[in-house]
């Protein structure tokens, strides 16, 4: 069950929660609380993904690599420290991953990693953060493009 509250109607929305955790059997939940963010459109992935593959055309390589390149300069990461022996687990749950090299904190040796997070798991910002990228790398090799007021209405869906 998922439910939407903000602070202002918090209390009448525990009434609702109350009556549907009457309803559950007795076995264990989690309840999670966090951040409502709206989910980008299907128009801005779409427009994302057609600029790709101009620009795959244009270059004649692949949409993959494409993708690739516009994550490492305009696309959200984290660093993390692990052991040698996790490297290639933190591979695979990445959608890209940069490896920084050997560090050692507080005495301890790992590998920094620099970990890019696919375009699925972003927001609003950061999805147009990306495609603001791909349309700045169209229009430098003159690939047609919305033109900017075509964009922010594209931008302004994402909050409908």
């Amino acid at each position: 069950m998922k439910m939407q509250f903000n602070k202002s109607n918090f209390l009448m929305k525990i009434g609702l929660l109350t009556a549907a955790v009457n309803q559950l059997d007795d076995k264990e939940y989690i309840l999670e609380v966090k951040e409502f963010r709206r989910k980008r459109s299907l128009s801005a992935n779409g427009y994302f993904w057609e600029l790709v593959g101009k620009l795959a055309a244009q270059l004649n390589t692949d949409n993959d690599s494409i993708y690739l390149s516009l994550l490492e300069r305009y696309g959200v990461f984290t660093h993390v420290i692990v052991k040698e022996k996790a490297v290639e687990q933190f591979k695979q749950e990445y959608r890209l991953i940069k490896d920084l090299g050997e560090v050692k904190v507080n005495g301890q040796s790992g590998i920094q990693l620099q970990c890019f997070f696919g375009s699925s798991t972003y927001d609003t910002k950061q999805m147009a953060r990306l495609i603001d990228g791909v349309v700045s790398e169209c229009k430098d090799l003159d690939i047609e493009t919305m033109t900017p007021q075509e964009l922010q209405i594209l931008k302004e869906e994402w909050g409908k």
